[in-house]
């Protein structure tokens, strides 16, 4: 990266250390860090140990701006997620290329668009109204369970993780009894860098991480091919049909592409979602007034939908990189320099969002960058809203107060994260 020469674009070792440590993520010092960049520096580059330098773009309108030019700001040529420079070369040595999997977010066009037009129709309100029924239901059943376990519970635990997960699952064509499997795949895929998830919990090499993320890559395709040679012989309603069957240029999509496909419904399907329904809980939780305001209109719901998505940005970055020399904010960017879009930043910007750091369900507008923008915004983020606005339809009435009972610890993951426990106290109408 040749366009570090003067001081001011360097952001402090201290906070660019921040920005690489899993551990940041699962307390404020992140949101501190952010706020510190965004005031002082929303387009500097971060030079961490052991990784190649990236610019860090703090900033709603930078990160929308980047997301918009996609023939500028690629995709594929880099690692998709923050990578360390060793873990990178192992995963070149592997794949010949910078990410182990090919979904549609380590795609650019021409074959993004191709590969995202086999799914989107899915994924619009107009087809998933036909699910909604089904929601309601998988919704009131969880509720119910949640009820049943007399005033306490880990919301995380008994609600937030199994409710998405079993939507998802249903959708796609997995079994119920597979469910717990692909939620442990998920969160060994999302979590490497937390105790609690990861599939090793040791100090690992780069080569012992790349071979621990093609074990569960390796059994998300295993899994995943029995589903396709079933599909193709007795097809269902169901989105792993479509997956199954679909050709790109007139052939089935090549197996690594199949299976990153599966991967990207089958992990940020219900993950994601998980994380920002528990953070509904946890503000209202610690927010009487808020909880009540909700409570007494509902009409709310929505936006407390909406504001759980910005206010816990499950989706913490992507990194993009230039095609070609460019201009961004006063900063000259080069061929190949390698950018980290902070969206849980941007989704905090004093610019855009009054009072970022309180959580309002009434907010409006609400302009959150939490499921991306431009040709890869979220193809999920229908469903998401919709399974969120159902379950808070059918649990807030049946509360009358809503309480912490503990102490919330968040995952330790600097790509993906939320809350992993999450003990709160209620009564029941």
């Amino acid at each position: 990266m040749d366009t570090a020469t003067t001081g001011d674009l360097e952001i402090p070792a201290d906070i660019a250390a921040t920005l690489v440590d899993p551990v940041a993520y699962a307390d404020d010092r992140i949101h501190d860090s952010y706020r510190w960049l965004r005031a002082n520096n929303p387009l500097g580059i971060a030079r961490p140990e052991k990784f190649d330098p990236f610019w860090v773009v703090t900033k709603h309108a930078h990160i929308q701006a980047i997301s918009r030019q996609n023939d500028l700001f690629h995709n594929a040529d880099r690692p998709t997620t923050l990578t360390n420079q060793a873990l990178e070369e192992r995963v070149r040595k592997i794949t010949g290329g910078p990410n182990l999997v090919r979904s549609l977010v380590q795609m650019d066009a021409p074959d993004h668009p191709k590969y995202r037009a086999l799914t989107q129709g899915w994924f619009m309100p107009a087809n998933l109204g036909k699910f909604e029924g089904r929601v309601r239901e998988i919704a009131r059943s969880t509720v119910r369970r949640m009820l049943d376990r007399g005033g306490a519970c880990d919301f995380v635990e008994d609600v937030a993780l199994g409710y998405p997960l079993h939507v998802i699952m249903e959708i796609l064509g997995v079994p119920e009894a597979d469910e717990p499997r692909m939620l442990k795949l998920t969160q060994e895929l999302f979590g490497p860098q937390d105790p609690d998830t990861a599939r090793v919990r040791d100090a690992l090499s780069a080569e012992q991480v790349s071979v621990m993320l093609q074990a569960i890559i390796a059994d998300f395709s295993a899994y995943f091919r029995k589903i396709t040679e079933d599909r193709r012989q007795n097809p269902r309603d169901d989105l792993a049909t479509v997956i199954a069957n679909a050709k790109i240029g007139g052939d089935y999509m090549p197996e690594h592409d199949q299976t990153s496909y599966y991967m990207i419904v089958a992990t940020a399907g219900h993950d994601t979602t998980s994380s920002s329904t528990a953070g509904a809980i946890w503000a209202l939780a610690r927010d009487p007034a808020e909880f009540a305001k909700v409570k007494a209109n509902p009409e709310l719901i929505p936006g407390l939908v909406d504001e759980s998505i910005r206010w816990m940005t499950p989706v913490k970055h992507f990194m993009r990189s230039a095609t070609a020399d460019t201009e961004l904010g006063g900063r000259k960017i080069a061929k190949g320099d390698w950018l980290m879009l902070c969206y849980a930043s941007g989704n905090r910007d004093e610019e855009v969002f009054e009072e970022p750091d309180r959580f309002r369900s009434d907010r409006k507008p609400n302009r959150h960058v939490a499921f991306g923008y431009g040709a890869h915004l979220c193809l999920g983020q229908y469903l998401a809203k919709l399974e969120m606005r159902i379950l808070f339809e059918e649990l807030l009435p049946h509360l009358k107060s809503l309480s912490l009972d503990g102490e919330v610890k968040m995952t330790q993951a600097y790509f993906v994260n939320g809350p992993k426990k999450l003990p709160i106290r209620f009564e029941v109408n």
